[in-house]
């Protein structure tokens, strides 16, 4: 299989580096559309489905947030374009592995790539794996590369 399209999954994190180089060699050796996508974990900043009823200075936050984040995107999409034609940058908010695995279904993404942290043991099990949640998922092939130094 020759992946048409490649989405990666980032957390703007010095983890995420290695995924990003290897999703970009991917997208320039196949020819593909690369989609660097981003997921503000909603778990962490409260629920999306109450936004009307959340207070002024949590939307706010919020707003700052998709800021940021979109500020982000912008330039790893920038810098993705010194070697690829095709880039488009997508967020959105959620739980994570969830929303990688449904817009990967909704944009018939070819392949995933995404960091992991190395974690195990106490770390792994109380901060959980989206990379994991991913690969048990997803119903295309995902690719995960290990962060540097990762333990």
């Amino acid at each position: 299989m020759i992946p048409k399209k490649i989405l990666l999954c980032t957390d703007f994190s010095e983890n995420s580096v290695p995924a990003r180089i290897c999703a970009v060699e991917y997208a320039k050796t196949f020819g593909a559309k690369l989609i660097i996508f981003h997921v503000v974990n909603s778990r962490l900043i409260g629920y999306p489905e109450f936004e009307a009823k959340i207070p002024v200075d949590m939307a706010m936050l919020m707003q700052n947030i998709e800021e940021g984040v979109r500020e982000e995107l912008d330039l790893l999409s920038n810098d993705s374009r010194l070697d690829l034609e095709d880039v488009e940058a997508e967020y959105r908010t959620g739980a994570p592995a969830d929303e990688i695995v449904k817009f990967a279904e909704e944009a018939s993404v070819d392949l995933i790539i995404m960091g992991t942290h190395g974690w195990s043991g106490l770390k792994h099990l109380i901060l959980g794996s989206t990379a994991e949640n991913v690969v048990r998922t997803a119903h295309c092939p995902v690719m995960t590369v290990r962060a540097a130094g990762a333990s």
